[in-house]
């Protein structure tokens, strides 16, 4: 039976999520885990959104994966299952509390309020990333590429990612001159173009490039 190899000899193996890591801390009394993973990091635009997935072991949806490995289509469906089997908490810090902070600390500070929002306590959180969020309710390990690892996290990913989304097809309606709903506020060559020609608007992050003036 092959092994997985170590991270730190082959960095770039090609991962596939599963439940290994809540499965090893159940065997060590730390069940229920969380995954935690959050959306909206490099945008020009909008909140950072967290989510927080407490999978049911006994009805995990499948196909769950990394969201920037699936379809628009199969996020939202698997969206609606995550939702239907599974204890979820969201959380969003928006573009102001960004500018007050900065980014890694805003996205943070949202992983910290959704894993406080879930109605289930769990005893152990699986992080995407290479930090755990400060002032978490329970023990935590960060997982690099975690969402491309852990079940938990890839859950949150998709949570995270497709609640996001609706957020900024909404605030498409509010600021329609540009086009959230369909960059969901990156930086393309439409939003660009949008900001050059109407200046931005309350969600934009100024801090952020080519929005920043030095």
């Amino acid at each position: 039976m092959a092994r997985t190899p170590p991270d730190s000899l082959f960095p770039d193996y090609p991962l596939t999520p599963d439940d290994r890591f809540e499965r090893h801390m159940a065997r060590k009394g730390l069940a229920p885990v969380a995954g935690l993973d959050e959306a909206g990091r490099g945008p020009l635009a909008g909140p950072v959104v967290a989510a927080a997935v407490i999978l049911d072991v006994c009805s995990i949806p499948e196909g769950l994966n990394d969201s920037k490995a699936l379809s628009r289509k199969a996020r939202e469906l698997l969206f609606e299952e995550i939702l239907a089997t599974s204890t979820v908490s969201i959380a969003s810090t928006s573009a102001r509390e960004i500018e007050a902070s900065d980014i890694r600390k805003a996205s943070l500070g949202a992983m910290r309020r959704a894993l406080a929002g879930l109605s289930l306590q769990p005893l152990y959180a699986l992080v995407d990333g290479r930090d755990v969020p400060p002032g978490l309710p329970c023990a935590a390990r960060a997982l690099i590429k975690g969402d491309a690892r852990s079940l938990s996290i890839a859950a949150a990913s998709i949570v995270a990612k497709v609640m996001r989304d609706r957020m900024m097809v909404r605030a498409a309606a509010l600021y329609p001159a540009y086009g959230f709903e369909t960059h969901m506020g990156y930086g393309s060559a439409r939003h660009l173009k949008a900001i050059a020609e109407h200046g931005p608007c309350p969600l934009h992050r100024m801090s952020f490039r080519p929005l920043r003036k030095d």
